[in-house]
């Protein structure tokens, strides 16, 4: 049993070589797992910058590991209710997380009776891609670039709405810093995904909103129209597009980070396993193109502790704006 038990195991490795893949023997020190499919849960709705990574990288997660990884949309209360439900789930492997990073870092600051501690009840596996987000408006809009649109809310105070995909997402939240730095007032109305809030921002019920990637195809259609990015450099995508620093809106920066998490007491070896197989498919061209599609920034580098490490930064960042303007949930 034991000597069947060994060669199952180099069988395995050998395989996993073929595959290309960079996981060590250790990962694999429980050679039943996975012997089932694997669910990772994406915490924002359908169509979402987080929605489109999950369904880019799990083909090759599935290829790595040896079974299917099934992305299962649940969205809700800016991310909580799938934080909260991969929280809960057995510590096996068999449950993973692709969010935010606001949903981690943000969303403790604002929800006053969380029914966990994201810091505490999950661990950071890693990182996918940096996301910055595009100020974009309707077209009925009549202006062409920043100055022009802030004229305009500034002639229209709290006449005009602009969507997010929830209360302390990045959208929301460079939305709160737009209107400080711009001195003008607009109605913020959150949803459960960005996905639908740009189905809203497209048939006119928003007037602008700050797109975490899925509306730059609307833009390309003439449906939507860019007039800068909240990111400290330019994108490659939209070069002659202005960052809203060199609009008038000095060191603006609303840049988020989208990650995998498993649930804290998940196997260390399960762990590397799974960072392998994430930074396997960000090795792949076409998971590469549908990131850099959404005007973000794949981040195959990081190591674990950088991105541990980033969670903290962001929450000081942010720490400020949140009191100032007030924002916490029940």
């Amino acid at each position: 049993m034991a000597t069947t038990t060994a060669i199952n195991r180099w069988r395995r490795l050998g395989l996993l070589a073929l595959l290309g893949s960079t996981l060590a023997a250790p990962a694999l020190a429980n050679d039943k797992w996975p012997d089932r499919p694997i669910r990772l849960i994406v915490n924002f709705a359908p169509g979402g910058a987080a929605d489109v990574m999950g369904r880019a990288i799990s083909p090759t997660m599935s290829q790595v590991l040896g079974q299917s990884v099934v992305v299962d949309n649940k969205p809700g209360a800016n991310g909580n209710i799938g934080i909260g439900e991969t929280v809960r789930a057995p510590k096996d492997g068999y449950t993973l997380l692709l969010s935010s990073g606001g949903g981690i870092s943000i969303n403790p600051l604002i929800y006053g009776k969380l029914p966990f501690n994201p810091e505490k009840d999950l661990i950071p596996v890693a990182a996918v891609a940096r996301v910055h987000v595009f100020l974009e408006t309707s077209p009925s809009l009549p202006v062409s670039n920043v100055q022009d649109f802030v004229k305009y809310l500034q002639a229209h105070p709290g006449k005009l709405s602009y969507g997010s995909p929830g209360p302390g997402s990045s959208p929301h939240l460079a939305g709160e810093m737009f209107k400080r730095a711009a001195k003008v007032d607009a109605i913020h109305v959150p949803y459960k995904g960005a996905g639908p809030a740009l189905t809203d921002v497209l048939s006119g019920q928003l007037q602008y909103w700050f797109d975490p990637g899925p509306g730059l195809k609307q833009v390309e259609a003439g449906k939507l129209k860019l007039l800068a990015i909240g990111s400290p450099h330019r994108s490659p995508l939209y070069p002659k597009v202005p960052t809203l620093a060199e609009s008038g809106l000095p060191g603006f920066d609303a840049d988020t980070l989208f990650g995998v998490y498993a649930p804290a007491g998940t196997p260390a070896p399960v762990v590397e396993a799974v960072r392998a197989s994430v930074l396997k498919a960000l090795e792949q061209k076409n998971v590469v193109d549908v990131i850099q599609g959404l005007g973000a920034t794949p981040e195959p580098r990081m190591s674990r502790q950088d991105f541990v490490d980033h969670h903290a930064k962001e929450r000081a960042r942010f720490a400020p704006l949140i009191k100032e303007i007030g924002l916490k949930v029940d």
